[in-house]
């Protein structure tokens, strides 16, 4: 299929544009989309790329354990409430511990290893490739956030009338976005390579994050309830919307990623 590709980074740009129709689709989900559908706007996840955070947490290497933090300070990249901070709170939740027992700051991504290289923060949760170069620099890795939290990351949204009106369509774009994951998920060389000349990595963090892609992605690109709702708690968890009680249709509709993967030969319940 052809078609003409708009590069717009953020969703405060992209969801007027996609009401307006100058675009009609977004390659994202994400809590700036999910924020616009919870606020009455008419969009909906209908594909995801990765069912599950890439986060992990490095520490000080004198903390052995996540225990050992317990009052120390511990940085999250983008504000408290954001992707980042909801997913520590969860997977901290998960095993047990409370979120309030740590001392859990937002940085800018760019201080993120300068801070933890000063002693200024005691850990941080990080994603590839900052993750990587912290783990090069002998910060070791206390916990795996991406394990314990099932969260959408990348995807696919459109216009609810879109579904009704054009689902040939709508589903022929999931299909392309679905096939190409797979090309990559099944070729490790041309990923890594792919990485290496668009994101400007060396060969080993490239194929550190290949290997991340490859736990964090969703096999059969279909948007689930659990996930979907950790992205609405990330919301909430920022202010908004917490007088509504959403449900999995108020921010996606699975039924036609569920079609493509049915044609696809995936096992679909």
């Amino acid at each position: 299929m052809s078609g003409n590709y708009i590069i717009l980074m953020s969703p405060a740009i992209t969801v007027p544009a996609m009401i307006a129709g100058e675009i009609d689709y977004f390659a994202g989900v994400g809590p700036g989309v999910a924020s616009a559908s919870l606020s009455g706007l008419p969009f909906r996840a209908v594909w995801v790329s990765s069912d599950k955070v890439s986060y992990s947490l490095v520490a000080n290497p004198k903390f052995k354990t996540l225990q050992e933090l317990r009052g120390k300070k511990i940085g999250v990249t983008g504000s408290l409430g954001a992707t980042n901070h909801v997913s520590l709170v969860i997977a901290l939740e998960k095993l047990g511990m409370s979120p309030k027992d740590f001392n859990i700051l937002a940085l800018p991504p760019t201080e993120m290893l300068r801070s933890l290289e000063s002693g200024f923060l005691d850990a941080a949760s990080l994603n590839p490739p900052t993750l990587f170069l912290a783990l090069k620099k002998g910060f070791p890795n206390i916990l795996d956030i991406g394990s314990l939290v099932e969260m959408p990351g990348g995807g696919l949204t459109v216009l609810a009338k879109d579904i009704k009106g054009k689902p040939d369509e709508v589903k022929r774009v999931i299909r392309a976005m679905q096939s190409a994951k797979d090309a990559m998920r099944k070729s490790k060389d041309k990923s890594v390579e792919l990485m290496m000349r668009i994101l400007k990595m060396d060969p080993e963090s490239a194929a550190a994050t290949y290997e991340v892609f490859l736990k964090t992605l969703s096999v059969d690109g279909i948007p689930t309830r659990a996930g979907m709702d950790n992205l609405v708690k990330s919301i909430q968890a920022q202010g908004r919307v917490v007088d509504k009680k959403p449900s999995f249709t108020d921010v996606a509709d699975d039924r036609l990623a569920k079609e493509v993967a049915k044609e696809l030969g995936y096992k679909v319940q």
